[in-house]
């Protein structure tokens, strides 16, 4: 009988700014973003494509950048169109509006909306590591060595 593990390693992600949690952000798996881009290209009529390029080319190659509110208004309505198409898995489709809301939300503000790709290395660098084969934390003393704080 073979079980999937329910510890996975880390996936690349997108940190995007103006989301809906605690911090104001939101996190979705690199891979789910690049999917979404055929189904923007494929969710707008063929003349309109032009007017959707720059979104597709940011999803297609999620990087680090950062969208004026004018721009971040502006994908958002077409996300926003693009969650609302018929023929669109549940899926993408959440996807899409989560984004869209964040966009929206950015462009209310007035502010840039940001994205930051997190690979699952920089978890690692989060700790750091002494010589000793410990972990060490910034508040206190290393994990395991007896220390008081």
């Amino acid at each position: 009988m073979t079980r999937k593990h329910a510890i996975t390693d880390a996936e690349p992600s997108v940190v995007v700014s103006h989301g809906a949690d605690f911090f104001g952000q939101d996190r979705h798996i690199l891979k789910d973003v690049a999917a979404l881009a055929p189904w923007v290209t494929n969710s707008v009529p063929y003349d309109d494509r032009k007017a959707v390029a720059p979104l597709v080319a940011a999803l297609e190659h999620p990087e680090p950048r950062a969208f004026p509110a004018a721009e971040a208004a502006r994908v958002s309505e077409q996300l926003l169109k693009v969650s609302r198409t018929r023929h669109m898995k549940p899926r993408a489709s959440a996807l899409a509006r989560t984004l869209a809301d964040a966009a929206a939300r950015a462009a209310a503000d007035g502010e840039p909306w940001t994205w930051t790709v997190e690979t699952a290395n920089e978890d690692l660098a989060a700790a750091l590591w002494d010589g000793r084969g410990l972990i060490a934390t910034t508040a206190g003393p290393a994990i395991g060595t007896g220390e008081d704080w």
